[in-house]
């Protein structure tokens, strides 16, 4: 399982999207599960969704876990990843304005503020890493993690 968190406006839906766009062209079976389509317990549902999902292929997870206790919840699902997508706040902030499900500008402000960074097997910094870039090197790290917890080794030029 793939959890890509991350403050509003830096990019984790493009890149899941993305991702899951790749793996389905490599026929790899994935399920991508989004927390904006949840109003209420939120993190609850994602982690029952989540642990339903068929033990092939990979599930990703996309949402804020701004939280500890909401990564925490997800770790516990067994062989989870946290890619922390982050972004300056500017960059959050004028892409949350230019789409058209926007929230408001202090919900971005407040989880910025309050967000709480994963212990994160990968991070990624959109304002330097293009969706296209970042969903590689979410693909780059999938095939080299494995049952032993390896680290994956990427290659940052992919961002400049």
């Amino acid at each position: 399982m793939i959890v890509i968190c991350g403050p509003p406006g830096a990019g984790k839906t493009t890149i899941a999207t993305r991702v899951r766009d790749r793996l389905t062209e490599r026929d790899v079976p994935v399920r991508l599960s989004h927390s904006d389509d949840f109003s209420s317990r939120t993190y609850e549902q994602l982690a029952e969704q989540a642990g339903s999902a068929p033990t092939a292929g990979v599930t990703l997870v996309d949402g804020t876990f701004y939280r500890r206790k909401w990564q925490t919840q997800f770790r516990a699902l067994g062989d989870v990843r946290f890619v922390h997508v982050t972004a300056s706040l500017e960059t959050c902030l004028e892409r949350n304005r230019a789409r058209a499900d926007s929230i408001a500008e202090q919900g971005v402000n407040v989880v910025y503020r309050e967000f709480e960074a994963p212990d994160a097997d990968l991070v990624i910094d959109t304002d330097r890493c293009e969706p296209a870039a970042a969903a590689e090197r979410i693909l780059t790290a999938i095939e080299t993690w494995d049952e032993h917890n390896a680290v994956p080794s990427v290659d940052d030029t992919l961002c400049y």
